[in-house]
């Protein structure tokens, strides 16, 4: 946390309590980071780069589960986690209540296939929807209304 610090992000209250064990801070943009210490078991099989959090309902874990065909490695209390069968960074979505969204997000995910039309549908049977074309592949949104990029492989 004092590297962190030292580089510039500074201490955040987001309504965190104690008992919780982590502590939130903001970079120099204001985008939101937890330190968690070492030992506990929700980063049990993580490495340094332990979570990437993101604002979303459970429907939206459960469907990039299934979408990346990760593991729910997570999932009480409306609070969902996947996680590469081979270990690494988690991917978790907090629950409700869910910030409305404005506007496209800043971040998204590209995936890449073999068959853009094959995959378009079974993320759709998953509950994705198609918003357009991109040059090498198709938009999509996934249940929370986040939009990503499947694109062909080259």
């Amino acid at each position: 946390m004092e590297r962190a610090l030292g580089l510039g992000a500074t201490h955040l209250d987001v309504g965190q309590t104690p008992d919780e064990g982590h502590v939130v801070l903001a970079d120099p943009e204001g985008n939101e980071l937890c330190m968690i210490e070492a030992g506990n078991r929700f980063l049990a099989g993580t490495g340094f780069l332990g979570e990437l959090a993101c604002d979303g309902t459970r429907a939206v874990g459960v469907f990039w589960s299934e979408a990346l065909g990760w593991p729910l490695v997570w999932d009480e209390d409306e609070e969902t986690a996947i996680q590469s069968p081979r270990g690494g960074t988690k991917v978790s979505w907090g629950g409700p209540p869910v910030p409305p969204k404005h506007g496209r997000n800043r971040q998204r995910l590209d995936l890449v296939t073999a068959d853009v039309g094959s995959e378009v549908a079974r993320l759709v049977a998953l509950g994705a929807t198609r918003l357009g074309e991109l040059g090498d592949g198709v938009e999509l949104a996934d249940p929370d209304g986040n939009e990503f990029g499947l694109r062909a492989e080259r």
